[in-house]
């Protein structure tokens, strides 16, 4: 049987659940997660959109294009505001629903971290034990460079 997990936004509202493992797991550092979660990096767990349903509950997105030429759409709680989710219309990831990785019940992290990526804008403190580490990432080329605010300098 299919291992299932329970989660979502911080007032409870906005809930989802997953089943099976994630597709791929990784510690993201980019600017745009950085911005995206307040703080100096996402967690990311993606899974098949068909691994993945959601409550009901009212939420709104956010869409904005990446220096990768590629399309993210955020999707967060329309009461408090938590980013639970994303879709990105990069290749490797258009059939996936991005998670954010500290949205899941506890146990909050039972993944295991595959990679992390953009370590080019990775805050000197963290330290994040993953197998494998990319100075931006595998899978995104970008088409244009970036500005020095989303690009992490100035």
């Amino acid at each position: 049987m299919d291992e299932k997990h329970q989660g979502g936004c911080f007032c409870g509202k906005l809930r989802y659940e997953t089943v099976g493992e994630p597709t791929r797991t990784a510690v993201c550092h980019c600017r745009y997660c950085q911005l995206r979660t307040g703080t100096a990096f996402g967690i990311s767990v993606y899974f098949n959109t068909d691994q993945v349903t959601f409550n009901v509950a009212p939420s709104k997105t956010y869409s904005y294009d990446t220096e990768g030429g590629n399309t993210v759409v955020l999707t967060r709680c329309a009461n408090c505001g938590t980013n639970v989710s994303w879709k990105m219309s990069l290749e490797a990831l258009k059939d996936t629903i991005g998670i954010a990785g500290g949205t899941f019940d506890p146990p909050t992290f039972w993944y295991e971290v595959e990679r992390e990526v953009f370590a080019r804008s990775k805050a000197d403190f963290c330290q994040v034990s993953s197998p494998q580490s990319f100075e931006t990432s595998p899978v995104s080329k970008p088409v244009r460079e970036d500005g020095g605010r989303l690009k992490g300098s100035t």
